[in-house]
């Protein structure tokens, strides 16, 4: 059954890592840096906090920043519920000013554990209030917000490599990818798969409590209008599940 499953998330990588690139792509390059915080209040509840800052490749632009909030549950040691909102900034380059995402989420999270490695199942729905920008007499205004319904789902692989002398740290792999599938008709996006993210990297576990991982991830976004965007970026991640309930 381990086998099976584990053939399943290497297939499953492999397939929406491959995603048809129909149009001329364009390449850049970013540097992406995020904390992620999961705070237990009890052995079933706990919120989540989350900051992420896009920056372009000489780290001298932001071109999208990322806040979100929630709540979530364990039902048990492998299924976690959770929901919650986001508040997202993204730069529009024509117009050198960035416009607003208002996001509520919803998730359903599925991992199990083989020998000192995890795999993780993550299906996110989003309902997404999206800004659009216009040049109103010189001057950028808000023009209308428009609606979209999305999915996404993530498969994520920890492969554990070594301990440390200490016992504290462990070094592992990281090998992930997650999909975003629009829902309906929308005018944010009405391309079927709205991007792709497969990452690759290392990552330190201290005290099974903080990590920190540094990761190369490939970032395919299929636009709605003009050229695909490949994104080569440079990822640091800083994760945290904090216990803050006596157990």
């Amino acid at each position: 059954m381990k086998n099976y499953r584990i053939k399943l998330s290497v297939i499953l990588l492999f397939v929406f890592s491959t995603v048809f690139y129909a149009q001329e792509l364009k390449h850049n390059q970013s540097n992406w840096f995020a904390y992620v915080g999961q705070y237990n209040v009890s052995k079933k509840w706990g919120y989540h906090i989350e900051a992420q800052f896009r920056l372009d490749d000489e780290l001298n632009r932001s071109n999208q920043n990322l806040f979100r909030l929630g709540g979530f549950y364990n039902l048990n040691e492998k299924i976690k519920f959770s929901i919650g909102y986001g508040l997202i900034n993204t730069l529009n380059s024509n117009l050198n000013d960035y416009f607003n995402e208002d996001r509520i989420w919803e998730q359903f999270q599925y991992s199990y554990k083989w020998k000192q490695n995890i795999n993780t199942n993550r299906f996110r729905l989003e309902q997404r209030f999206v800004d659009r920008l216009a040049l109103e007499n010189g001057s950028v205004i808000k023009s209308e917000t428009n609606y979209q319904n999305r999915l996404r789902y993530l498969n994520r692989n920890i492969f554990h490599i070594m301990n440390f002398k200490s016992g504290n740290e462990e070094l592992y792999l990281v090998l992930q990818d997650e999909v975003f599938i629009n829902l309906g008709t929308n005018k944010v996006n009405n391309q079927f798969i709205d991007q792709n993210r497969f990452h690759i990297g290392f990552g330190i576990n201290y005290k099974k409590s903080i990590q920190f991982e540094v990761s190369y991830m490939n970032h395919f976004i299929n636009a709605n209008t003009n050229n695909d965007i490949m994104s080569h970026t440079i990822s640091l991640t800083l994760l945290q599940n904090l216990i803050l309930y006596k157990e």
